[in-house]
């Protein structure tokens, strides 16, 4: 039974996350808020560890459940504590869960229903997209049921399109010419001005 409970606790994708207006915005109670809004929950260290070993390189440093706030660098370099140090999940400690703000490395461990980009004759504004999933009987996807949707099921579009949040991403499960960097991975575009236009995501329940 603990074997199993173990495998559980790892099967999943954790993800870095920072909101619409930068880095550093969050402090803790913020950030387990943000995690939750986005279909997933704060990443243990053991989660980031093991996603550290599977190759999560990210410079910036993001809450645990734990209070603590640490990053995981897998190719060291000068902007993330220097050439000269060896890989590995850097650590802040612990730090004031209501004064000090990072980003946060959020956990999905399950995919409920079905994320598919939404086929449609012309590329949307934000409310257009998020009112276009909703007439084909589903809701806007979030960054929780992307990825898991990406890691679980290998979801692979190279089209950007909206999110739950506001950002544009598009998962790539299979690299190639024109389709972002050579790893696998969920690219991000960032937070564009929601009147700009492009696809959207959806998720539907099974």
């Amino acid at each position: 039974m603990c074997f199993t409970n173990k495998i559980l606790l790892f099967t999943g994708v954790v993800f870095p996350y920072q909101p619409r207006h930068g880095r550093y915005q969050l402090n803790f109670h913020d950030a387990k808020k943000a995690c939750e809004a986005q279909d997933s929950m704060m990443s243990s260290f053991e989660q980031l560890f093991r996603a550290w070993e599977e190759g999560l390189d990210w410079c910036n440093a993001g809450w645990l459940m734990d209070g603590t706030v640490q990053y995981p660098i897998t190719l060291p370099r000068e902007p993330c504590g220097g050439k000269e140090t060896a890989p590995g999940v850097r650590s802040y400690g612990e730090r004031h869960k209501h004064l000090h703000k990072y980003d946060v490395f959020c956990f999905s461990s399950a995919l409920k229903g079905r994320v598919y980009y939404l086929e449609h004759p012309e590329k949307l504004t934000f409310e257009e997209a998020r009112d276009a999933c909703v007439q084909d009987g589903a809701q806007i996807a979030k960054i929780g049921q992307l990825y898991a949707a990406w890691k679980f099921v290998d979801l692979d579009r190279c089209d950007a399109g909206w999110l739950d949040d506001g950002s544009v991403r598009y998962p790539v499960a299979f690299p190639r010419l024109n389709c972002g960097p050579p790893e696998p991975g969920v690219r991000s575009f960032g937070f564009p001005e929601k009147h700009t236009k492009h696809g959207v995501y959806c998720y539907k329940m099974s």
